[in-house]
Protein backbone atom coordinates (compact mmCIF):
# COMPACT_ATOMS: atom_id res chain seq x y z
CA UNK A 1 0.00 0.00 0.00
CA UNK A 2 2.75 2.44 0.91
CA UNK A 3 4.56 1.64 -2.32
CA UNK A 4 1.44 2.47 -4.32
CA UNK A 5 0.93 5.78 -2.46
CA UNK A 6 4.55 6.68 -3.05
CA UNK A 7 4.17 6.03 -6.75
CA UNK A 8 1.01 8.13 -6.93
CA UNK A 9 2.67 11.15 -5.24
CA UNK A 10 5.75 10.75 -7.38
CA UNK A 11 3.74 10.86 -10.58
CA UNK A 12 1.66 13.72 -9.32
CA UNK A 13 4.67 15.92 -8.40
CA UNK A 14 6.48 15.11 -11.62
CA UNK A 15 3.63 16.10 -13.88
CA UNK A 16 1.49 18.45 -11.78
CA UNK A 17 2.72 22.00 -11.11
CA UNK A 18 -0.54 23.25 -9.45
CA UNK A 19 -0.49 20.52 -6.85
CA UNK A 20 3.19 21.06 -6.19
CA UNK A 21 2.55 24.80 -5.79
CA UNK A 22 -0.33 24.22 -3.37
CA UNK A 23 1.60 21.76 -1.24
CA UNK A 24 4.91 23.59 -1.09
CA UNK A 25 3.79 27.24 -0.88
CA UNK A 26 2.90 27.03 2.84
CA UNK A 27 6.27 25.44 3.55
CA UNK A 28 8.04 28.19 1.62
CA UNK A 29 6.14 30.93 3.48
CA UNK A 30 7.00 29.32 6.80
CA UNK A 31 10.66 29.07 5.89
CA UNK A 32 10.96 32.70 4.77
CA UNK A 33 8.89 34.12 7.61
CA UNK A 34 10.91 36.45 9.82
CA UNK A 35 12.74 34.77 12.66
CA UNK A 36 12.96 36.35 16.07
CA UNK A 37 15.29 39.37 15.87
CA UNK A 38 18.87 38.79 16.92
CA UNK A 39 20.92 41.38 18.81
CA UNK A 40 23.53 42.52 16.30
CA UNK A 41 25.50 44.63 18.76
CA UNK A 42 25.36 45.97 22.31
CA UNK A 43 27.23 49.16 23.11
CA UNK A 44 27.32 52.04 25.57
CA UNK A 45 25.80 55.38 24.63
CA UNK A 46 26.11 58.75 26.35
CA UNK A 47 23.15 61.07 26.34
CA UNK A 48 23.32 64.76 25.59
CA UNK A 49 23.11 67.19 28.50
CA UNK A 50 19.75 67.68 30.17
CA UNK A 51 19.51 70.32 32.85
CA UNK A 52 17.62 73.43 33.90
CA UNK A 53 19.47 76.62 34.82
CA UNK A 54 17.69 79.68 36.17
CA UNK A 55 14.41 78.07 35.10
CA UNK A 56 15.57 77.67 31.49
CA UNK A 57 15.68 74.10 30.10
CA UNK A 58 18.69 72.98 28.06
CA UNK A 59 19.53 69.89 26.03
CA UNK A 60 17.48 66.83 25.18
CA UNK A 61 14.35 66.11 27.21
CA UNK A 62 13.92 62.47 26.23
CA UNK A 63 15.88 59.29 26.90
CA UNK A 64 13.79 56.43 25.47
CA UNK A 65 14.72 55.05 22.06
CA UNK A 66 13.11 52.18 20.14
CA UNK A 67 13.14 52.83 16.42
CA UNK A 68 14.72 51.76 13.14
CA UNK A 69 18.10 53.15 12.09
CA UNK A 70 18.73 55.43 9.10
CA UNK A 71 21.53 57.71 8.06
CA UNK A 72 20.92 61.35 7.24
CA UNK A 73 21.04 60.57 3.49
CA UNK A 74 17.60 58.92 3.68
CA UNK A 75 14.75 61.04 2.33
CA UNK A 76 12.39 60.19 5.19
CA UNK A 77 13.75 60.48 8.73
CA UNK A 78 10.50 60.76 10.64
CA UNK A 79 10.43 58.40 13.63
CA UNK A 80 13.81 56.97 12.63
CA UNK A 81 17.06 56.81 14.57
CA UNK A 82 19.47 58.94 12.54
CA UNK A 83 23.07 57.72 12.79
CA UNK A 84 25.91 60.13 11.94
CA UNK A 85 29.67 59.90 12.15
CA UNK A 86 31.63 62.83 13.53
CA UNK A 87 33.63 63.23 10.31
CA UNK A 88 30.37 63.74 8.38
CA UNK A 89 28.51 65.66 11.08
CA UNK A 90 27.27 69.20 10.54
CA UNK A 91 24.76 71.39 12.29
CA UNK A 92 22.67 71.52 9.09
CA UNK A 93 22.36 67.72 9.03
CA UNK A 94 21.46 67.72 12.70
CA UNK A 95 18.76 70.33 12.10
CA UNK A 96 17.41 68.29 9.18
CA UNK A 97 16.88 65.33 11.51
CA UNK A 98 15.20 67.53 14.13
CA UNK A 99 12.94 69.25 11.57
CA UNK A 100 11.76 65.89 10.20
CA UNK A 101 10.85 64.71 13.71
CA UNK A 102 13.46 61.99 13.85
CA UNK A 103 12.96 59.41 16.57
CA UNK A 104 16.52 59.89 17.84
CA UNK A 105 20.00 60.97 16.81
CA UNK A 106 23.15 58.91 17.49
CA UNK A 107 26.52 60.55 16.77
CA UNK A 108 29.44 58.14 16.45
CA UNK A 109 32.73 59.47 17.82
CA UNK A 110 36.20 58.00 17.19
CA UNK A 111 37.78 56.05 20.03
CA UNK A 112 40.77 58.41 20.09
CA UNK A 113 39.53 61.92 19.38
CA UNK A 114 43.04 63.35 19.57
CA UNK A 115 43.74 61.75 16.18
CA UNK A 116 40.97 63.74 14.50
CA UNK A 117 41.97 66.56 12.11
CA UNK A 118 42.10 69.85 13.96
CA UNK A 119 39.59 71.54 11.65
CA UNK A 120 36.95 68.88 12.42
CA UNK A 121 37.65 69.17 16.16
CA UNK A 122 37.37 72.96 16.06
CA UNK A 123 34.18 72.81 14.00
CA UNK A 124 32.51 70.45 16.45
CA UNK A 125 33.62 72.52 19.46
CA UNK A 126 31.94 75.55 17.95
CA UNK A 127 28.74 73.56 17.34
CA UNK A 128 28.40 72.21 20.87
CA UNK A 129 26.91 75.43 22.32
CA UNK A 130 24.42 75.49 19.44
CA UNK A 131 23.34 71.93 20.18
CA UNK A 132 22.63 72.89 23.78
CA UNK A 133 21.20 76.35 23.12
CA UNK A 134 17.62 75.11 23.01
CA UNK A 135 15.83 72.07 24.32
CA UNK A 136 14.70 69.24 22.05
CA UNK A 137 12.38 66.31 22.65
CA UNK A 138 14.49 64.10 20.36
CA UNK A 139 16.87 61.82 22.30
CA UNK A 140 20.46 62.61 21.29
CA UNK A 141 23.17 60.09 22.08
CA UNK A 142 26.91 59.77 21.50
CA UNK A 143 28.72 56.47 21.02
CA UNK A 144 32.36 55.53 20.64
CA UNK A 145 33.20 53.83 17.37
CA UNK A 146 34.13 50.15 17.15
CA UNK A 147 34.20 47.66 14.28
CA UNK A 148 30.69 46.32 14.79
CA UNK A 149 29.14 49.76 15.21
CA UNK A 150 30.96 50.97 12.11
CA UNK A 151 29.63 47.96 10.19
CA UNK A 152 26.08 48.80 11.32
CA UNK A 153 26.59 52.37 10.15
CA UNK A 154 27.91 51.31 6.73
CA UNK A 155 25.05 48.86 6.12
CA UNK A 156 22.52 51.48 7.17
CA UNK A 157 24.25 54.09 5.02
CA UNK A 158 24.05 51.85 1.91
CA UNK A 159 20.38 51.15 2.55
CA UNK A 160 19.57 54.84 3.12
CA UNK A 161 21.56 56.07 0.11
CA UNK A 162 19.90 53.62 -2.31
CA UNK A 163 16.46 55.01 -1.54
CA UNK A 164 17.17 58.35 -3.13
CA UNK A 165 18.85 57.20 -6.37
CA UNK A 166 16.82 54.16 -7.50
CA UNK A 167 13.43 53.72 -9.11
CA UNK A 168 10.35 53.04 -7.06
CA UNK A 169 10.38 49.33 -7.95
CA UNK A 170 14.06 49.00 -7.07
CA UNK A 171 13.51 50.79 -3.77
CA UNK A 172 10.58 48.49 -2.95
CA UNK A 173 12.57 45.37 -3.81
CA UNK A 174 15.63 46.53 -1.90
CA UNK A 175 13.56 47.54 1.08
CA UNK A 176 11.82 44.19 1.19
CA UNK A 177 14.99 42.11 0.97
CA UNK A 178 17.44 44.24 3.00
CA UNK A 179 18.21 43.82 6.68
CA UNK A 180 17.59 46.78 8.98
CA UNK A 181 18.60 47.61 12.55
CA UNK A 182 16.25 48.40 15.37
CA UNK A 183 17.97 50.65 17.93
CA UNK A 184 16.70 50.14 21.49
CA UNK A 185 17.90 51.66 24.76
CA UNK A 186 17.69 49.70 27.97
CA UNK A 187 17.04 52.58 30.37
CA UNK A 188 13.91 54.33 31.53
CA UNK A 189 12.73 57.87 30.89
CA UNK A 190 14.87 60.56 32.48
CA UNK A 191 13.70 62.30 35.62
CA UNK A 192 14.95 65.12 37.80
CA UNK A 193 17.48 64.21 40.49
CA UNK A 194 16.35 65.45 43.87
CA UNK A 195 18.60 66.77 46.65
CA UNK A 196 21.76 66.74 44.55
CA UNK A 197 24.62 68.32 46.47
CA UNK A 198 27.44 70.21 44.75
CA UNK A 199 30.59 70.02 46.86
CA UNK A 200 33.29 72.69 47.24
CA UNK A 201 36.48 72.62 49.29
CA UNK A 202 38.25 75.30 51.34
CA UNK A 203 41.64 75.42 53.05
CA UNK A 204 44.06 78.09 54.22
CA UNK A 205 47.59 79.04 55.17
CA UNK A 206 47.55 81.57 58.01
CA UNK A 207 49.96 84.49 57.83
CA UNK A 208 52.11 85.77 60.67
CA UNK A 209 52.52 89.20 62.23
CA UNK A 210 49.16 90.32 63.49
CA UNK A 211 45.41 89.77 63.59
CA UNK A 212 44.20 92.00 60.76
CA UNK A 213 46.38 90.53 58.05
CA UNK A 214 45.42 90.93 54.38
CA UNK A 215 44.06 87.83 52.69
CA UNK A 216 44.78 86.60 49.16
CA UNK A 217 42.13 84.21 47.85
CA UNK A 218 43.08 81.65 45.18
CA UNK A 219 40.09 80.07 43.44
CA UNK A 220 39.48 77.49 40.75
CA UNK A 221 36.63 75.13 39.82
CA UNK A 222 37.20 71.42 39.31
CA UNK A 223 34.19 70.35 37.26
CA UNK A 224 34.10 69.95 33.48
CA UNK A 225 31.43 70.52 30.86
CA UNK A 226 30.58 69.33 27.36
CA UNK A 227 27.66 68.35 25.18
CA UNK A 228 27.60 64.93 26.91
CA UNK A 229 28.40 64.75 30.65
CA UNK A 230 29.97 61.26 30.51
CA UNK A 231 32.40 62.44 27.82
CA UNK A 232 33.40 65.70 29.54
CA UNK A 233 36.99 65.39 30.78
CA UNK A 234 37.91 69.07 30.89
CA UNK A 235 41.69 68.70 30.63
CA UNK A 236 42.50 72.36 30.06
CA UNK A 237 39.22 73.76 31.35
CA UNK A 238 39.62 73.33 34.14
CA UNK A 239 42.00 70.51 34.93
CA UNK A 240 44.90 72.88 34.32
CA UNK A 241 43.57 75.43 36.83
CA UNK A 242 43.04 72.69 39.40
CA UNK A 243 46.56 71.29 38.97
CA UNK A 244 48.11 74.77 39.27
CA UNK A 245 46.18 75.52 42.47
CA UNK A 246 47.37 72.26 44.07
CA UNK A 247 50.94 73.07 43.09
CA UNK A 248 50.62 76.59 44.53
CA UNK A 249 49.31 75.10 47.77
CA UNK A 250 52.34 72.79 47.93
CA UNK A 251 54.86 75.55 47.14
CA UNK A 252 53.54 78.14 49.58
CA UNK A 253 52.98 75.56 52.33
CA UNK A 254 56.75 74.97 52.24
CA UNK A 255 57.44 78.70 52.49
CA UNK A 256 54.95 79.10 55.34
CA UNK A 257 56.59 76.22 57.23
CA UNK A 258 59.76 78.23 57.99
CA UNK A 259 59.80 81.29 60.20
CA UNK A 260 62.07 83.28 57.88
CA UNK A 261 59.73 82.85 54.89
CA UNK A 262 56.41 82.93 56.74
CA UNK A 263 54.71 85.95 55.13
CA UNK A 264 52.27 88.46 56.55
CA UNK A 265 49.43 87.38 54.25
CA UNK A 266 46.68 84.85 54.80
CA UNK A 267 46.33 82.54 51.79
CA UNK A 268 42.81 81.18 51.34
CA UNK A 269 42.36 78.39 48.79
CA UNK A 270 38.93 77.58 47.40
CA UNK A 271 38.08 74.72 45.02
CA UNK A 272 34.56 75.32 43.78
CA UNK A 273 32.00 72.88 42.43
CA UNK A 274 29.35 73.73 39.87
CA UNK A 275 31.66 76.16 38.13
CA UNK A 276 30.17 75.29 34.75
CA UNK A 277 26.68 76.01 36.08
CA UNK A 278 27.05 79.71 36.75
CA UNK A 279 29.52 79.11 39.59
CA UNK A 280 26.92 77.77 42.03
CA UNK A 281 29.51 76.57 44.54
CA UNK A 282 31.21 79.98 44.65
CA UNK A 283 27.89 81.76 45.02
CA UNK A 284 26.87 79.69 48.04
CA UNK A 285 30.36 79.98 49.60
CA UNK A 286 30.18 83.77 49.39
CA UNK A 287 26.71 83.78 50.92
CA UNK A 288 27.85 81.56 53.79
CA UNK A 289 30.94 83.69 54.49
CA UNK A 290 29.46 87.16 54.00
CA UNK A 291 25.83 86.78 55.07
CA UNK A 292 25.63 83.92 57.55
CA UNK A 293 28.69 84.29 59.74
CA UNK A 294 30.45 86.98 61.77
CA UNK A 295 33.99 85.61 61.48
CA UNK A 296 35.39 85.03 58.01
CA UNK A 297 38.59 85.93 56.22
CA UNK A 298 36.42 87.25 53.38
CA UNK A 299 34.94 89.89 55.69
CA UNK A 300 38.15 91.32 57.07
CA UNK A 301 40.83 92.48 54.68
CA UNK A 302 40.81 90.87 51.24
CA UNK A 303 43.74 92.05 49.14
CA UNK A 304 42.43 90.39 45.98
CA UNK A 305 40.87 87.19 44.62
CA UNK A 306 42.73 85.41 41.81
CA UNK A 307 40.72 82.84 39.83
CA UNK A 308 42.54 80.33 37.63
CA UNK A 309 40.89 79.11 34.43
CA UNK A 310 42.28 77.29 31.35
CA UNK A 311 46.04 77.69 31.65
CA UNK A 312 47.37 74.46 30.16
CA UNK A 313 48.54 75.64 26.75
CA UNK A 314 49.27 78.64 24.55
CA UNK A 315 51.73 81.52 24.88
CA UNK A 316 49.27 84.17 26.07
CA UNK A 317 48.16 85.16 29.55
CA UNK A 318 45.16 87.44 30.02
CA UNK A 319 44.11 88.99 33.31
CA UNK A 320 40.35 89.46 33.03
CA UNK A 321 38.99 92.25 35.24
CA UNK A 322 35.57 93.78 35.77
CA UNK A 323 37.08 97.02 36.96
CA UNK A 324 40.65 98.19 36.22
CA UNK A 325 42.68 98.17 39.47
CA UNK A 326 43.65 101.51 41.00
CA UNK A 327 47.32 102.37 41.17
CA UNK A 328 48.81 101.57 44.55
CA UNK A 329 46.22 98.90 45.37
CA UNK A 330 47.19 95.23 45.93
CA UNK A 331 45.36 94.38 42.71
CA UNK A 332 47.50 96.83 40.77
CA UNK A 333 50.61 95.41 42.44
CA UNK A 334 49.73 91.89 41.23
CA UNK A 335 49.11 93.24 37.71
CA UNK A 336 52.57 94.81 37.64
CA UNK A 337 54.26 91.76 39.10
CA UNK A 338 52.64 89.54 36.47
CA UNK A 339 53.97 91.88 33.80
CA UNK A 340 57.47 91.75 35.32
CA UNK A 341 57.60 87.97 35.63
CA UNK A 342 56.00 87.33 32.21
CA UNK A 343 58.65 89.52 30.59
CA UNK A 344 61.26 86.95 31.63
CA UNK A 345 59.65 84.53 29.16
CA UNK A 346 59.98 86.14 25.70
CA UNK A 347 57.37 83.90 24.12
CA UNK A 348 54.67 84.89 26.63
CA UNK A 349 52.33 87.78 25.81
CA UNK A 350 50.63 89.21 28.88
CA UNK A 351 47.69 91.63 28.79
CA UNK A 352 44.75 92.85 30.85
CA UNK A 353 41.23 92.41 29.47
CA UNK A 354 38.52 94.69 30.87
CA UNK A 355 34.90 93.52 30.69
CA UNK A 356 32.08 94.86 32.81
CA UNK A 357 29.72 92.47 34.56
CA UNK A 358 26.53 92.05 32.56
CA UNK A 359 23.82 91.11 35.03
CA UNK A 360 21.31 90.79 32.19
CA UNK A 361 23.03 87.64 30.92
CA UNK A 362 21.77 84.27 32.10
CA UNK A 363 25.26 83.22 33.13
CA UNK A 364 28.36 85.06 34.26
CA UNK A 365 31.37 85.18 31.99
CA UNK A 366 34.16 84.42 34.48
CA UNK A 367 34.33 83.19 38.06
CA UNK A 368 35.76 86.45 39.41
CA UNK A 369 32.47 88.16 38.56
CA UNK A 370 30.84 86.29 41.45
CA UNK A 371 33.24 88.09 43.78
CA UNK A 372 32.86 91.39 41.93
CA UNK A 373 29.10 91.34 42.53
CA UNK A 374 29.86 91.16 46.27
CA UNK A 375 32.34 94.07 45.90
CA UNK A 376 35.44 91.98 46.44
CA UNK A 377 38.45 92.85 44.23
CA UNK A 378 38.89 89.91 41.90
CA UNK A 379 40.14 88.84 38.50
CA UNK A 380 40.61 85.69 36.42
CA UNK A 381 43.88 84.64 34.83
CA UNK A 382 43.48 82.58 31.67
CA UNK A 383 45.22 81.90 28.41
CA UNK A 384 41.92 82.63 26.65
CA UNK A 385 41.12 86.20 25.67
CA UNK A 386 37.34 85.65 25.71
CA UNK A 387 34.90 83.73 27.87
CA UNK A 388 33.12 82.64 24.68
CA UNK A 389 35.97 80.33 23.65
CA UNK A 390 34.54 76.97 22.58
CA UNK A 391 37.28 75.08 24.44
CA UNK A 392 35.80 75.95 27.85
CA UNK A 393 32.73 73.77 27.29
CA UNK A 394 33.66 70.94 24.98
CA UNK A 395 34.05 67.17 25.04
CA UNK A 396 37.05 67.77 22.78
CA UNK A 397 38.99 69.17 25.74
CA UNK A 398 41.02 65.99 26.18
CA UNK A 399 44.41 65.31 27.74
CA UNK A 400 46.12 66.21 24.47
CA UNK A 401 44.95 69.82 24.90
CA UNK A 402 47.38 70.31 27.81
CA UNK A 403 51.05 71.00 27.10
CA UNK A 404 52.98 70.07 30.24
CA UNK A 405 55.87 72.46 29.54
CA UNK A 406 53.53 75.42 29.12
CA UNK A 407 51.48 74.39 32.13
CA UNK A 408 54.66 74.28 34.21
CA UNK A 409 55.80 77.65 32.84
CA UNK A 410 52.45 79.27 33.66
CA UNK A 411 52.56 77.77 37.16
CA UNK A 412 55.98 79.30 37.72
CA UNK A 413 54.84 82.72 36.46
CA UNK A 414 51.86 82.74 38.83
CA UNK A 415 53.87 81.48 41.78
CA UNK A 416 56.65 84.04 41.24
CA UNK A 417 54.19 86.93 40.84
CA UNK A 418 52.32 85.96 44.02
CA UNK A 419 55.57 85.62 45.94
CA UNK A 420 56.71 89.07 44.82
CA UNK A 421 53.41 90.51 46.06
CA UNK A 422 53.46 88.63 49.37
CA UNK A 423 57.06 89.56 50.18
CA UNK A 424 56.78 93.06 48.67
CA UNK A 425 59.93 92.48 46.63
CA UNK A 426 59.51 95.31 44.12
CA UNK A 427 59.22 97.99 46.81
CA UNK A 428 62.21 96.48 48.58
CA UNK A 429 64.27 96.94 45.43
CA UNK A 430 64.69 93.30 44.55
CA UNK A 431 65.89 92.68 40.97
CA UNK A 432 63.20 91.81 38.47
CA UNK A 433 64.89 88.55 37.50
CA UNK A 434 65.06 87.31 41.10
CA UNK A 435 63.67 83.77 41.32
CA UNK A 436 61.93 82.63 44.48
CA UNK A 437 61.12 79.22 43.04
CA UNK A 438 63.82 77.38 41.15
CA UNK A 439 63.13 75.04 38.25
CA UNK A 440 63.32 72.06 40.59
CA UNK A 441 60.76 73.48 43.05
CA UNK A 442 57.95 73.48 40.47
CA UNK A 443 57.47 69.74 40.04
CA UNK A 444 56.48 68.80 36.50
CA UNK A 445 55.84 65.23 37.59
CA UNK A 446 53.21 66.31 40.08
CA UNK A 447 51.53 68.64 37.59
CA UNK A 448 51.45 65.86 35.02
CA UNK A 449 50.12 63.24 37.46
CA UNK A 450 47.33 65.56 38.63
CA UNK A 451 46.25 66.33 35.05
CA UNK A 452 46.42 62.63 34.15
CA UNK A 453 44.29 61.76 37.16
CA UNK A 454 41.74 64.50 36.52
CA UNK A 455 41.33 63.49 32.87
CA UNK A 456 41.01 59.79 33.70
CA UNK A 457 37.32 60.25 34.54
CA UNK A 458 34.58 62.65 33.49
CA UNK A 459 34.01 65.45 36.02
CA UNK A 460 30.66 66.86 34.99
CA UNK A 461 28.81 68.36 37.95
CA UNK A 462 25.95 65.86 37.49
CA UNK A 463 28.37 62.96 38.05
CA UNK A 464 30.26 64.17 41.14
CA UNK A 465 28.29 63.83 44.34
CA UNK A 466 29.56 64.33 47.88
CA UNK A 467 30.80 60.71 48.02
CA UNK A 468 32.71 60.90 44.76
CA UNK A 469 36.34 59.80 44.69
CA UNK A 470 37.17 63.06 42.91
CA UNK A 471 36.06 65.10 45.92
CA UNK A 472 37.71 62.84 48.49
CA UNK A 473 41.01 62.77 46.58
CA UNK A 474 41.09 66.55 46.19
CA UNK A 475 40.30 66.89 49.89
CA UNK A 476 43.17 64.56 50.73
CA UNK A 477 45.70 66.51 48.65
CA UNK A 478 44.58 69.85 50.03
CA UNK A 479 44.86 68.48 53.57
CA UNK A 480 48.50 67.59 52.95
CA UNK A 481 49.41 71.25 52.43
CA UNK A 482 46.69 73.41 54.01
CA UNK A 483 45.04 73.87 57.39
CA UNK A 484 41.35 73.76 58.30
CA UNK A 485 40.29 72.02 55.09
CA UNK A 486 36.53 71.66 55.01
CA UNK A 487 33.66 71.00 52.64
CA UNK A 488 30.84 73.24 51.56
CA UNK A 489 27.63 71.96 50.00
CA UNK A 490 25.02 73.62 47.86
CA UNK A 491 21.62 72.15 47.06
CA UNK A 492 19.01 73.65 44.80
CA UNK A 493 16.01 75.27 46.45
CA UNK A 494 13.02 72.94 46.19
CA UNK A 495 10.48 75.64 45.44
CA UNK A 496 12.51 77.77 43.05
CA UNK A 497 15.61 75.79 42.04
CA UNK A 498 18.45 77.62 40.32
CA UNK A 499 19.64 74.37 38.77
CA UNK A 500 18.08 70.95 38.12
CA UNK A 501 19.98 67.87 36.98
CA UNK A 502 18.50 64.77 35.30
CA UNK A 503 19.50 61.11 35.28
CA UNK A 504 19.80 58.47 32.52
CA UNK A 505 22.92 60.09 31.11
CA UNK A 506 24.61 56.78 30.30
CA UNK A 507 22.79 53.77 28.91
CA UNK A 508 23.24 50.51 27.02
CA UNK A 509 21.90 50.45 23.48
CA UNK A 510 21.10 47.30 21.50
CA UNK A 511 21.08 47.19 17.71
CA UNK A 512 18.74 44.37 16.62
CA UNK A 513 18.97 42.98 13.09
CA UNK A 514 15.40 42.99 11.74
CA UNK A 515 13.48 42.86 8.49
CA UNK A 516 11.80 46.13 7.49
CA UNK A 517 8.07 46.66 7.94
CA UNK A 518 7.49 46.42 4.16
CA UNK A 519 8.65 42.80 4.31
CA UNK A 520 5.82 41.96 6.69
CA UNK A 521 3.39 43.70 4.35
CA UNK A 522 4.54 41.70 1.31
CA UNK A 523 4.45 38.51 3.34
CA UNK A 524 0.88 39.28 4.37
CA UNK A 525 -0.07 39.85 0.71
CA UNK A 526 1.44 36.49 -0.27
CA UNK A 527 -0.40 34.70 2.51
CA UNK A 528 -3.67 36.39 1.57
CA UNK A 529 -3.18 35.37 -2.07
CA UNK A 530 -2.46 31.79 -1.06
CA UNK A 531 -5.59 31.64 1.10
CA UNK A 532 -7.61 33.09 -1.75
CA UNK A 533 -6.35 30.40 -4.12
CA UNK A 534 -7.12 27.69 -1.59
CA UNK A 535 -10.60 29.10 -1.04
CA UNK A 536 -11.24 29.10 -4.79
CA UNK A 537 -9.93 25.54 -5.06
CA UNK A 538 -12.22 24.30 -2.31
CA UNK A 539 -15.29 26.09 -3.67
CA UNK A 540 -14.73 24.69 -7.18
CA UNK A 541 -13.16 21.41 -6.23
CA UNK A 542 -15.09 19.38 -8.84
CA UNK A 543 -13.91 21.56 -11.68
CA UNK A 544 -10.37 21.66 -10.32
CA UNK A 545 -10.34 17.88 -9.88
CA UNK A 546 -11.43 17.24 -13.46
CA UNK A 547 -8.76 19.63 -14.74
CA UNK A 548 -6.12 17.93 -12.64
CA UNK A 549 -7.26 14.51 -13.86
CA UNK A 550 -6.98 15.57 -17.48
CA UNK A 551 -3.55 17.01 -16.91
CA UNK A 552 -2.19 14.06 -14.93
CA UNK A 553 -3.87 11.27 -16.99
CA UNK A 554 -1.30 9.52 -19.20
CA UNK A 555 -1.92 9.94 -22.89
CA UNK A 556 -2.77 6.75 -24.85
CA UNK A 557 -0.95 6.13 -28.06
CA UNK A 558 -3.08 5.65 -31.15
CA UNK A 559 -2.15 2.72 -33.41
Amino acid sequence: MFEEASEVFENMFKSSFPLTFIVFLPAVLILVSPLPAEAAHEFTVYRMQQYDLQGQPYGTRNAILNTEARTVEAEVLSRRCVIMRLVDFSFEKYQKAIRQSAGAVVIILPQNMSTMPQDIVQQFMEMEPELLATETIVPVYFALEDEELLSIYEQTHISSSSQGSASAAEVLLHTATANGFQMVTSGAQSKAVSDWAITSLEGKLAGVGGEDLPTIVLVTHYDSFGVAPWLSYGADSNGSGMSILLELARLFSRLYTYKRTHAGYNLLFFVSGGGKFNYQGTKRWLEDNLDHTDSSLLQDNVAFVLCLDTLGNGDSLHLHVSKPPKEGSPQHTLLKELEIVSAQFPEVKFSMVHKKINLADDTLAWEHERFGIRRLPAFTLSRLDSHRSALRNSIMDMRSQVDLKKLSRNTKIIAEALARVIYNLTEKGAPEDLQIFTEQMVQDEQLSSVVDWLTAQPRAAQLIDKDSSVVSTLEYHLSRYLKDVKRHYVKADKRDPEFVFYDQLKQTMNAYRVKPAIFDLLLAVCIAAYLGVMYFAIQHFGLLYSVVRRVTQPKTKLH
